[in-house]
Parts: C-alpha cells; structure tokens; sequence
C-alpha cells in the first residue's frame, strides 16, 4: 500500500506532461490547404484578440497569408512565406524577403482545429 502511495504522484506527473505534449508533424500533408486564422494571444491562458486572416499551407512550402483591411487603403493583403517540417515543427519565414525564420509547435491539433506556438498562440480552424 505504501508503494502505491509513492507512486501515484509519479503516474499523475506523467499523464500530466503527455497530455500538454506538442503535436510532433511528419510532414506538410497533416497541415496542407485553407486554415482561418481567428485569434491570437501572447499564451494559453491569457486572453484571445479576435483577428480575421486566411493562411493556406500549400504543397510547394509557400504560405499565403490573405488579411483584410477595411479600414485601411487597401481592402485585401497577401503576403507569400517560405515554410518547411523541420523535427516536427513548422519553420516559417517571418517576413517576406528576409531569410529569418521562426519556429512554430502545433500545441494542439483535434478535428479542423489547431493551436500554433509561435511568438504568439495562434487559434486556427480548417476551411
């Protein structure tokens, strides 16, 4: 009885830590096609800023990034990124024209719903 105590905690530390696990991706197919990109927050806990912005994972490794403005001069914007699976993870470009690079871990990623670790949280549901 007194090692099932000891042990307990030990299980309930490991379910803990798997279930925070990151997605580990194999390759661009589990991520490929239209993604609306509908919040973002500087982590899980704090709270979500509404944002409207389409990103499509395209076969090539190009991510469009389309947002609308309608405030602005322009009423639509598209940029074009670089991106790669790199040991699981995204690798995509941070801005167009510059080779400088961020990470991103799929945090989470269950029916057309995904979370992205970047700089920030990114809140993503498939088209």
């Amino acid at each position: 009885m007194n090692r099932c105590v000891k042990i307990l905690p030990l299980v309930a530390i490991f379910f803990t830590l798997s279930a925070n696990a990151d997605v580990q991706l194999k390759d661009n197919s589990e991520i490929l096609g239209k993604w609306n990109l509908h919040d973002e927050a500087v982590s899980l806990t704090s709270p979500k800023k509404a944002v409207t912005q389409e990103w499509e994972f395209k076969a090539d490794g190009t991510l469009i990034s389309s947002a609308s403005d309608v405030a602005g001069r322009i009423s639509a914007l598209k940029i074009a990124l670089k991106y790669s699976i790199e040991n699981g993870e995204i690798r995509k470009q941070s801005s167009p024209g510059r080779e400088k690079y961020e990470s991103c871990k799929v945090v989470e990623k269950e029916g057309s719903n995904m979370i992205l670790k970047c700089t920030y949280f990114f809140f993503l549901t498939k088209k």
